[in-house]
């Protein structure tokens, strides 16, 4: 049986790719999750104005990689110091946030941020907001799994 995970890391296609690498991670999805707007497109998430963040559902085998994994992979994979922000890609859509799916996964997240910001490897605080998964909205064909479609080894992050 498998579970599902959400994150938001800022642009969602190298979030995308780097979850899907992960043993265990049975599907990666890039869409927009965290908003109000119903069944956002990628033009309308852009403006900023729909309050979604390009973001990934990940459905994994509990039983081949736990939870606490996947937030490390999460973590590594950009910089949960930036509000509102990666690199040169600025907007609320590029937030860095956790969806959780139950109490527990709200509890691991809570205490992987605590563990973050205490260990000293951050001078900024951590801008990672945690927040109950909304519905998310699958994006468009041509963004699921973009690296793979166009030859792409990894992002800017």
């Amino acid at each position: 049986m498998t579970e599902t995970a959400t994150f938001a890391a800022g642009c969602f296609w190298g979030v995308e790719s780097a979850f899907r690498e992960v043993p265990g991670v049975v599907n990666a999805t890039v869409g927009y999750t965290g908003g109000t707007k119903e069944n956002p497109s990628y033009r309308e998430v852009c403006t900023g104005r729909t309050g979604h963040a390009e973001g990934v559902l990940v459905e994994y085998d509990p039983a081949r990689v736990s939870y606490d994994d996947l937030l490390n992979v999460f973590f590594e994979n950009h910089d949960p110091t930036q509000k509102d922000r990666q690199g040169p890609d600025v907007g609320t859509q590029y937030r860095s946030a956790i969806f959780t799916h139950s109490p527990e996964q709200e509890q691991e997240a809570r205490a992987a941020v605590a563990k973050l910001a205490e260990s000293g490897r951050f001078r900024r605080g951590i801008a990672t907001q945690i927040a109950p998964a909304a519905t998310f909205w699958t994006a468009e064909e041509y963004h699921q799994q973009y690296f793979e479609k166009h030859g792409i080894a990894a992002c800017h992050i």
